[in-house]
């Protein structure tokens, strides 16, 4: 049976400006300069520039104009540039000083050269090429991904090339102006996989020595077991002894597997990273600088104020949908430099709570002084939820230092040495990547290795443990480390 019961019950729901700003705390400097950009494209009442307080209004009808529209106005001119200069009496700057305390310096964070495709179209002029031969050679250099490899299927391209380009073509002649491609610089590109690509280079060789011939031989008949390092399966098939094998396997382990990547110098188009913070020892006090370098001042226009005090006095259908869309965008861009400016407070106050929780590290830079920190820490010491911390953490760069970091690198969990001390799982792993940078490579350590020596030092980990250590450090298993 159906029965209608009333209830009552508590729920929250986020405001237009929280989601505005809960955005706006995950973009880091390079993204939020262009989220900038493009609020001031759509909002015509966000305006760039620091707002002339000697102007005053002659107009005595504005005296009289509503309370409420005239504390906007004063929102409106507090702009970016006033946020970052107050609260002087702070433990921290708020300035950005990078050349000097008076001086800031704006800077173009993207270095743009010569692209990969531009250095490849170039080699393919100087080829003696008809009309269609060039287009789909310069269709198949267009399809090369960024290490230089042609991972597509020629079917696949000589079907884009009838639909798309209106061109038809065979994959024997894909095949011939491969091979052409292929003998360009640098070596090894346009190759379709890595087994190809090392036997380009191998190939091109102006001095065929034995070696080099044995290292042909390796990479086109026992990839597989190269690979995987089975080294005396390989000397004993190619029956050498070990002194030659590892002749043979330094001749291929100094090739190129990626030769997209040192195309044009390396000239492709690079992100600089930018730090968001920068903090620094002056003689053992620390200072935290919030990075401002490229925003721009914002303030509301004064212009669309005008306007909508003009719109207000038209009472016609038109004259109030006129108010509506400019009250609108008044609005819109009210939120966005509140934005701005909460989103600054609150990056301030994270990494401000960060720095004094490792305060240790930072003043000397040594990994085993970092605490256990998790993001609960955090969001406990400056009262915000822990989706706050971490909207601030994971994309954040802080420069040290002792160099540039991802801010989320300095959270880690906790062990306990065997004295009943409380560790942070970095100063473990440090010493993890210490044990391994020390082990011989010709007989690597094990994990069950690694645990020993670990247990020896006085921290006691699951050999599980050491492995998950050792995937996020990126170090391979013991065989894969082995070398001749």
């Amino acid at each position: 049976m159906l029965r209608q019961i009333q209830t009552q019950k508590l729920s929250q729901k986020l405001s237009p400006q929280q989601i505005q700003l809960m955005k706006m705390l995950q973009l880091p400097t390079i993204a939020l300069e262009q989220r900038i950009k493009e609020e001031m494209e759509i909002n015509p009442a966000l305006e760039e520039g620091p707002e002339n307080e000697d102007e005053t209004s002659d107009n005595p009808e504005e005296e009289n104009y509503d309370a409420a529209e005239e504390d906007d106005d004063q929102r409106a001119d507090f702009t970016l540039s006033d946020y970052m200069d107050d609260d002087e009496g702070a433990s921290y700057k708020e300035k950005v000083s990078n050349i000097s305390p008076d001086e800031e310096r704006k800077e173009i964070p993207f270095s743009v050269g010569q692209t990969a495709q531009d250095l490849l179209e170039s080699q393919l002029g100087m080829k003696q090429l008809n009309s269609h031969q060039f287009q789909v050679a310069l269709f198949i250099i267009g399809n090369l991904d960024d290490d230089g490899y042609l991972r597509r299927e020629l079917t696949s391209i000589v079907d884009d090339l009838a639909f798309t380009q209106n061109i038809a073509t065979t994959e024997e002649e894909l095949k011939e102006l491969l091979t052409i491609i292929q003998d360009f610089e640098p070596a090894g590109v346009g190759a379709r996989n890595l087994q190809e690509c090392l036997l380009i280079q191998l190939r091109r060789k102006e001095v065929q020595t034995m070696v080099v011939e044995l290292a042909i031989e390796v990479v086109e008949k026992h990839m597989e077991e190269f690979s995987r390092k089975h080294y005396d399966k390989i000397a004993k098939r190619l029956e050498i002894d070990d002194d030659l094998l590892k002749d043979v396997i330094h001749e291929i382990v100094k090739l190129n597997p990626r030769p997209g990547n040192s195309m044009a110098d390396g000239q492709k188009s690079m992100q600089q990273v930018i730090p968001d913070f920068t903090i620094t020892n002056e003689d053992g006090i620390l200072n935290l600088t919030l990075n401002g370098r490229n925003f721009p001042d914002l303030k509301v226009s004064k212009e669309y104020i005008e306007m909508q005090k003009e719109y207000a006095k038209n009472k016609n259908k038109e004259g109030k949908e006129a108010t509506s869309f400019v009250k609108q965008k008044l609005e819109d861009a009210r939120w966005f430099i509140d934005a701005l400016q909460q989103r600054g407070q609150t990056l301030l106050y994270t990494m401000n709570a960060i720095m004094e929780f490792q305060r240790d590290y930072f003043l000397t830079g040594d990994e085993t002084q970092l605490k256990p920190m998790i993001l609960k820490d955090i969001a406990e010491e400056i009262g915000l939820d822990i989706s706050t911390v971490s909207r601030v953490s994971n994309s954040k760069y802080v420069n040290t230092p002792f160099g540039t970091f991802l801010v989320k690198t300095f959270f880690s969990e906790s062990l306990t040495n065997d004295e009943g001390e409380e560790i942070s799982t970095r100063e473990v792993k440090k010493i993890l990547q210490e044990c391994v940078d020390a082990e011989s490579k010709k007989k690597p350590l094990t994990d069950d290795k690694l645990v020993t020596i670990l247990k020896e030092k006085g921290y006691i980990i699951a050999r599980r443990t050491i492995a998950k250590y050792r995937e996020q450090l990126e170090i391979p298993v013991a065989r894969l480390r082995k070398e001749l």
